[in-house]
C-alpha cells in the first residue's frame, strides 16, 4: 500500500508541473455475496435441488481532477468462488472496463464527457447503473450537459460495432446499434419534475447463409419517453411517473406504456410507511396481432422494482402479459440498523391462457420480501434478505416449474469500500 501510495504521488508531481488546482483519490471496492436460490425468477421444478455460490467483485475507482478537467477510470473483476482452480493461470471473466471518460467544464453551466460511463436518472426505472447485478451496467457515450440552480438538461448518443471494419458488418452483440437521448429536470418549488426521450436503434439480425456481399443492414428505432415526478415535505415523500413505448422492435410495431405511483409517510422518526402500484402494459395471450403491446424498462435498475426475487423484468418478462403491481413498505431505522418489509401482490395486466385455451386468473402470486442493513464500520456494511413467493397457477403457466413447491431465496452481502488514497493541491 506504501508502495502505490507513492507512485501515485510521483505521477501527481510530475503531472503538476505548473501550479493548478489538482485532486486525485482512489478507492476499492470488494463485495462478496452468498445468495440461496429456490425459486429465484422462476418457480423451482419438482425434484430440483436449490442453488447456492458466492459471487464477488474487486473494483478498483481512480478520480482526477484539475480545473476544468475531470476524469474517471474503474476496472474491475467480477467472479464466483471456485469459478477457476486455486493454481490457475488464467481468469474466467478477466478484468473488465467499467467506466474510463474524461469531461471538461466549459464553464460552471456546459459541459462534455466522452468515454464508457453509467447513465443513471431520477429512480432508475428506465436508465440506471443497475449496482445488483454484480458486473453493474455502464455505456459508450458522449454527454453533453447544461445546468444552472434548478434546472438541468442531457443530451446524450452512442453508436456501436464488433471491431474496426473496412466494410459494414452485421453487428452481433446483444446490445443497441445506437442510441440517442435527451432528459431534462427542472425544480417547481416542492415538485420535482424530470422528462425523458430514449431513441434505441436495434439492427435486425441477419440469417444464414448470409449473402455476399451483406446486404444493408436495417436498424428498427424504438422511441421511449415520458415523466418522473416527486415532492417531498416535512415527514412524507410521493412519485409518480408514465412512459411510453412507440416505433419499431425487430420489424414489429411498439404500443406499449408503464404508469406507478408511491406514497410514504414517516411515523415517527424511526419507521417509515408506504405504499404504490405500477402497471406495465402487456399483451393479451388470445391476441393474435403482430404489435408489441409489453412495456419493458430497457436499460433500468429493475431488481429495485416488482419484488427482489426478479420475476420480473430482470432479462426476463419481455414481450408477455405484463404486470400490475400492489405493494406496501414498511422501514425501521435504529443506531446503525436497517430493516424493511415489502409485500408485492402481483396480477397480470392481460390475460393468460391455460392449455385448453380458457381464460385463467389474473392473480400471480404475493412476494414477501425482508432485507436487513448494517453499518459495520466507515467503510463496511453488512446487508442482506430473505424473499418468498407464493405463486399461483397462472404464474406456473407463464415461467414452468412448481409453484407447490417452497419458493424462495435469500442472500447476505459484505461491501468493503475503503478509500485509499487522497491528494489534493
Amino acid at each position: 500500500m506504501k508502495l502505490f501510495k507513492m507512485m501515485v504521488l510521483a505521477v501527481g508531481l510530475l503531472a503538476g508541473g505548473t501550479v493548478f488546482a489538482q485532486e486525485f483519490d482512489a478507492n476499492l471496492q470488494i463485495k462478496p455475496r452468498y445468495e440461496f436460490r429456490n425459486g429465484y425468477k422462476a418457480p423451482i421444478p419438482h425434484g430440483e435441488t436449490p442453488g447456492q455460490f458466492i459471487s464477488s467483485r474487486s473494483r478498483l475507482n481512480l478520480n482526477f481532477k484539475q480545473d476544468q478537467f475531470v476524469t474517471k477510470f474503474t476496472i474491475q473483476n467480477v467472479r464466483v468462488w471456485g469459478d477457476v482452480a486455486t493454481n490457475a493461470k488464467s481468469d474466467v471473466n478477466g478484468i473488465q472496463v467499467f467506466e474510463a471518460w474524461a469531461q471538461y467544464n466549459f464553464n460552471d453551466k456546459w459541459s462534455t464527457r466522452l468515454g464508457r460511463q453509467v447513465i443513471s436518472y431520477d429512480n432508475q426505472r428506465i436508465l440506471g447503473e443497475a449496482d445488483w447485478g454484480m458486473q453493474a451496467q455502464s455505456h459508450d457515450a458522449a454527454l453533453v450537459s447544461y445546468k444552472n440552480k434548478k434546472s438541468q438538461l442531457d443530451v446524450a448518443f452512442s453508436y456501436s460495432a464488433n471491431a474496426e471494419t473496412d466494410i459494414a458488418t452485421p453487428y452481433t452483440v446483444a446490445n443497441y446499434k445506437t442510441m440517442q437521448y435527451a432528459w431534462y429536470h427542472n425544480e417547481f418549488g416542492k415538485l420535482n419534475m424530470s422528462l425523458l426521450f430514449l431513441n434505441t436503434g436495434y439492427e435486425n439480425k441477419l440469417t444464414p447463409p448470409i449473402p455476399t456481399p451483406t446486404p444493408e443492414l436495417k436498424v428498427d428505432y424504438m422511441q421511449t419517453f415520458g415523466t418522473y415526478m416527486n415532492s417531498k415535505g416535512k415527514s412524507w415523500d410521493g412519485n409518480l411517473w408514465f412512459y411510453g413505448q412507440t416505433g419499431k422492435s425487430n420489424t414489429y410495431n411498439v404500443s406499449a406504456f408503464d404508469a406507478a405511483l408511491n406514497f410514504n409517510y414517516a411515523l415517527t422518526d424511526k419507521f417509515k410507511a408506504g405504499l404504490g402500484y405500477e402497471y406495465l402494459s402487456g399483451k393479451s395471450q388470445s391476441d393474435k396481432s403482430t404489435d408489441i403491446k409489453s412495456f419493458y424498462p430497457l436499460f433500468g435498475t429493475n431488481h429495485g422494482f416488482n419484488g427482489y426475487m426478479d420475476y420480473f423484468y430482470v432479462g426476463n418478462h419481455r414481450n408477455s402479459v405484463g404486470l400490475q403491481d400492489a405493494f406496501l413498505k414498511f422501514g425501521y431505522n435504529v443506531n446503525k440498523w436497517q430493516f424493511a418489509l415489502l409485500p408485492h401482490i402481483f396480477n397480470s395486466a392481460n390475460t393468460v391462457l391455460d392449455a385448453t385455451g380458457n381464460k385463467m386468473d389474473n392473480y400471480l402470486g404475493t412476494e414477501i420480501d425482508l432485507t436487513f442493513g448494517y453499518a459495520v464500520h466507515k467503510f463496511v456494511n453488512v446487508t442482506g434478505g430473505y424473499s418468498q413467493m407464493f405463486a399461483s397457477d397462472t404464474m406456473q403457466r407463464l415461467k414452468g416449474g412448481d409453484v407447490d413447491h417452497t419458493n424462495n431465496w435469500a442472500w447476505l452481502c459484505v461491501n468493503v469500500n475503503p478509500q485509499v488514497f487522497s491528494y489534493k493541491k
